[in-house]
């Protein structure tokens, strides 16, 4: 099927059904009593109960720990932003301390506005374990109060200086690639693009999930999924409103990714949610990359909602979506069995 044929295969009018696995997510994540972000200043907004606290809580009603390693090690650092230092998390497997690992470099979400690499914990320790791979994931400059191009460019000095110091976690600078959810996914885009545009040594690959890859608020994945949980159109309309000072900036191609130049960039994995209002950009993103003279790998997974990646322990389809991202890592850095 090709990928005009698989945006028309989701092109209906009611918000599908949440699957039996996710569905349990959502409710534990009601059940928290968290407010609609788009009511809230963005203070309030970053002290609310996130998706990932619902996973912790349907483990813990499984009497599962609520937050296992999953044979993962970690290890703060600081690095340098755009403006100045910041915070960055080191995963790596358990006795892999004396390997030269790829690197993978890991952006969060929350719509450059909410969210932390303590929310985004589950994504990249499943790809540090999966992968066989050293993932730093790096905290960026937030809006309201540092707004776009803050978190682009904090994103693109953050890949240059951990492009020149892989030995300071014992990576090979010879493997690396970017990955991001939902926001992060647009940032290692644009981190790929920038360093193509700055003629330094590009990623081997991106895995972009669920990006931000568009400005049209009025897609089909949109319409259809305009009231869906955890992310809703008016949650990304209250992003736009805080991130960008004004909505023509949107059209910025670091931005709008399905209408910038997508030519001499890596290949790419990108893994789409089908209740998301997100989906139609990313499926686009997939095209144009393609088109572009990519080889994109891309699935829409259905059943799930955005956020959905990382939540392997409790549900089935994120568990196959991690595998994807891991061995289009692996198949990329040349390395192991994929799983």
């Amino acid at each position: 099927m090709t990928v005009l044929e698989k945006i028309s295969a989701h092109d209906h009018k009611t918000q599908p059904k949440a699957d039996s696995d996710m569905q349990k997510v959502l409710d534990a994540l009601a059940a928290l009593g968290g407010k609609p972000i788009e009511t809230l200043t963005p203070a309030e907004a970053r002290k609310q109960p996130t998706p990932a606290d619902a996973v912790k809580r349907v483990l813990a009603a499984k009497d599962r720990q609520p937050t296992p390693d999953l044979d993962v090690v970690t290890h703060e650092l600081t690095i340098p932003g755009a403006d100045g230092p910041l915070p960055a998390r080191v995963y790596r497997p358990k006795g892999s301390e004396s390997e030269k690992l790829p690197v993978v470099v890991y952006w969060h979400g929350g719509g450059w506005v909410i969210a932390n690499i303590d929310v985004y914990d589950a994504g990249p320790r499943a790809l540090a374990k999966m992968a066989h791979a050293v993932v730093i994931s790096c905290e960026y400059r937030m809006a309201p109060e540092h707004k776009f191009p803050a978190a682009h460019d904090d994103a693109f000095a953050q890949y240059q200086w951990i492009l020149g110091n892989t030995g300071a976690f014992s990576g090979d600078e010879t493997q690396i690639a970017v990955v991001g959810e939902s926001a992060g996914g647009n940032l290692a885009v644009a981190t790929a693009m920038k360093a193509r545009d700055a003629g330094i040594k590009g990623p081997a690959h991106i895995v972009a999930i669920y990006p931000v890859a568009g400005n049209d608020m009025t897609t089909d994945s949109y319409r259809q999924n305009a009231n869906a949980k955890p992310l809703n159109k008016a949650m990304m309309e209250w992003f736009v409103s805080h991130v960008f000072t004004s909505k023509d900036q949107t059209n910025d191609p670091r931005l709008n990714l399905i209408g910038a130049n997508l030519r001499n960039l890596p290949s790419a994995t990108i893994i789409l949610a089908e209740i998301d209002p997100l989906r139609s950009e990313g499926e686009m993103l997939a095209k144009r990359l393609k088109d572009a003279g990519s080889d994109v790998d891309y699935k829409i997974f259905d059943g799930v909602t955005h956020e959905f990646f990382g939540m392997g322990l409790i549900v089935g389809q994120a568990t196959s979506a991690e595998k994807m991202a891991a061995n289009g890592l692996k198949k990329a850095f040349g390395t192991n069995t994929l799983l």
